[in-house]
């Protein structure tokens, strides 16, 4: 295993106090009296020409703790799609449960034919009535982006209890989360009415067609109808549809928020934090996006997510520090076109990030 390099050394902790379900961060609020530290304006500049050179928009968050304690908000204080992304709050919710003695790692779900949902991972290629422990789960979900996994927990935590325990954590700003099987019968369900009765598999089917006019064909053959029957310009006017409506969506200082009272160690034991984040550390789905752009070795605590124009990467830098040291980026690209386009993005903000180590300060 690499060694883990100090990605921004920041100098003192910054007591994070109190700040459940308080409508700003904790970095916010030392921020309310203090003035604004020259790596904010620097950064702002850098990702000003990041999303300039990005067809489509760039959004960051970015809050540093410390003696250079600031905080960069490019979000337009709109909600955002988070895609996979929301696998880490659903992750804080199970590690929470156990925690407080109503679940154990070691419990296990049996595997449901009605679980299985497209996406990265192995789980598709499991047998229905095989039996994962909440551990294994865990594990799949974040390090493998697995969407079955995923569903899996949020079917034992309940969709409700989720979303009431996000804002006891931090307030307003998500938007409600639903399973991932979910988002796709939302997306396709204006398009004809035959959607909710198709079942899982055969969702799961529509990804072997190509995103675009092929999948819309595939649809409409799952629906025993002819193309022209279904009410879609095309599968990306379905999907922008669907962003709009705020589902698995939220804020980026929303979800900073979350990021932030991780690393102070507000939400969770030592154990359950340090477990989360070191299947943070190992996930398989982001070598292309900021930790590209930062230093081998990094210490970079993250979480990607793709779906159909929409990509983000959200992430704790130096998160062994925790309160004397964490810095918490929060970022989403939309309507980009191609997603390497993106994920270049991303990466020119790795770069950035990389060089606020030698920001003036003030």
């Amino acid at each position: 295993m690499p060694r883990l390099l100090p990605v921004i050394p920041l100098l003192a902790a910054l007591a994070l106090g109190a700040c459940r379900g308080e409508p700003d961060g904790p970095v916010e609020q030392q921020q309310a009296d203090a003035r604004t530290p020259a790596w904010v304006d620097a950064l702002d500049e850098e990702i000003g020409r990041i999303d300039a050179a990005m067809p489509g928009e760039f959004g960051v968050y970015v809050s540093r703790f410390g003696p250079q304690a600031g905080t960069l908000d490019r979000g337009n204080g709109r909600a955002w799609y988070l895609s996979s992304t929301v696998k880490v709050p659903v992750a804080v919710a199970v590690l929470e449960a156990v925690d407080a003695g109503r679940m154990s790692l070691d419990d296990a779900l049996e595997l449901r034919r009605s679980d299985f949902v497209d996406g990265s991972g192995d789980m598709l290629q499991q047998e229905p009535g095989k039996r994962f422990s909440l551990a294994t789960l865990l594990e799949k979900s974040l390090r493998d982006s697995d969407s079955t996994a995923t569903d899996m927990l949020i079917r034992h935590l309940g969709e409700d209890h989720l979303n009431a325990r996000i804002r006891e954590w931090v307030g307003e700003g998500f938007g409600p989360l639903t399973t991932i099987l979910q988002v796709r019968y939302d997306a396709y369900a204006p398009l004809h009415p035959g959607v909710a009765d198709l079942d899982n598999l055969q969702i799961v089917a529509l990804r072997n067609a190509e995103a675009g006019e092929p999948r819309l064909q595939a649809l409409a053959q799952a629906l025993g109808v002819q193309r022209s029957e279904l009410r879609a310009e095309s599968i990306e006017h379905a999907f922008e549809a669907y962003y709009q409506g705020g589902n698995n969506s939220a804020t980026l200082s929303a979800f900073a928020r979350l990021l932030e009272r991780l690393a102070a160690g507000e939400l969770l034991s030592a154990e359950s934090t340090g477990l989360l984040l070191s299947h943070m550390r190992a996930i398989t789905t982001g070598d292309r996006r900021i930790v590209a752009g930062l230093p081998e070795g990094s210490d970079f605590a993250q979480k990607t997510g793709t779906q159909l124009g929409r990509a983000c990467n959200v992430g704790i830098l130096d998160a062994g520090r925790g309160r004397s040291g964490a810095t918490v980026v929060v970022a989403c690209a939309e309507r980009f076109g191609e997603l390497a386009q993106a994920e270049q993005a991303f990466q020119a903000l790795g770069s950035a990030l990389a060089r606020l180590e030698t920001a003036p300060t003030r």
